[in-house]
């Protein structure tokens, strides 16, 4: 099965072709970095209108890319949410005209849930059940037992502010670029330990995340001067780390899980790879960093493995209809 996945939730525009839910024929992402770098962080109504300016030549060269026209594919899915509305309506509408012209199946799939299916974009066997689920990413910090396809059970989140979040907002106090998250890491590359130490919050007894506290210690750690940036940044990303690290490892030894799969942006900062894979109890699945980032091909993923179980999307559903992905 053949399908055209379509992704447009914040500020890519992207399109794919993948075959049976692992076999990437193409991935195309257009990227909006640079038109949003001078505000300092993404304008919603400026993205959705370069999604429109990208949609069609994105899908046109994912096509291409896939030596396929529309005539060659089996069904639509599209990227339901969570996101930019605007975005999202963009690319979400898209797909659905798609579908109905060329009278296809049509799914729509959870941001979150592609990101996950990103593990079955890598080469070699594919992850084993039960698996446990670090999603870190911009938006979102969660660990989610998996049991089965389309069988999941949230375990822990953050309570304000997401892992990635908190990157680009150190990065912003350091005065690095947009986004903050790669800057910052690139910077801990010429930093080392010092006398400066930044709080973990463990919030003992559960799984769950808080980074809003971290944030602001590092906000005072700037002001008072007395730390190079490249200090700074080496020891909130040890701080970051060693809280996702020390949780995930810690909660798949519990659960007993026989992969720990790593999606979502944050997922291509090297020195969380490093420690997940040093300090879990089991092997460690992470996509490569171009399945990292927000991308079509993680859709296509996830809507092969539904549709391959039946699974299908009414054509009237949009964006606002509740899409409760995470369900045991």
């Amino acid at each position: 099965m053949k399908v055209l996945a379509i992704e447009s939730s914040c500020d890519e525009t992207a399109a794919a072709v993948i075959e049976d839910g692992r076999v990437p024929r193409s991935s195309v992402v257009a990227s909006q970095v640079d038109l949003h770098a001078k505000y300092g962080g993404v304008v919603p109504e400026v993205a959705s209108r370069q999604h429109l300016r990208n949609l069609v030549p994105v899908i046109t060269e994912a096509l291409a890319a896939a030596a396929l026209t529309l005539d060659g594919i089996d069904a639509v899915a599209g990227t339901k949410g969570p996101g930019l509305a605007g975005s999202l309506l963009v690319g979400y509408n898209a797909a659905k005209a798609i579908a109905f012209g060329r009278d296809l199946p049509f799914i729509g799939i959870n941001h979150l849930e592609g990101h996950i299916y990103a593990n079955w974009l890598v080469e070699g066997p594919e992850p084993q059940f039960p698996a446990l689920c670090l999603v870190v990413s911009g938006g979102h910090t969660d660990l989610v037992f998996m049991r089965s396809h389309g069988q999941y059970e949230r375990l822990g989140g953050t309570r304000d502010d997401a892992a990635g979040e908190a990157f680009d907002k150190v990065g912003r106090l350091l005065g690095l670029p947009f986004p903050g998250g790669p800057h910052v890491a690139r910077a801990a590359l010429e930093g080392g330990p010092t006398k400066l130490h930044l709080p973990r919050a463990w919030m003992h007894g559960t799984f769950d995340f808080s980074f809003s506290g971290l944030k602001t210690a590092a906000l005072h750690a700037v002001r008072e001067e007395q730390h190079r940036v490249e200090d700074l940044a080496w020891e909130f990303q040890e701080a970051v780390v060693d809280v996702l690290a020390g949780k995930t490892s810690r909660l798949a030894r519990e659960l007993g899980a026989r992969n720990v799969l790593v999606a979502g942006g944050v997922a291509a900062n090297l020195r969380l790879r490093e420690e997940l894979q040093r300090r879990c109890p089991v092997p460690v699945r992470i996509p490569p960093p171009k399945f990292c980032t927000d991308n079509a091909a993680m859709i296509g993923a996830v809507a092969g493995h539904r549709l391959a179980l039946g699974e299908r999307s009414p054509l009237e559903e949009d964006i606002f209809t509740t899409n409760n992905w995470a369900r045991v």
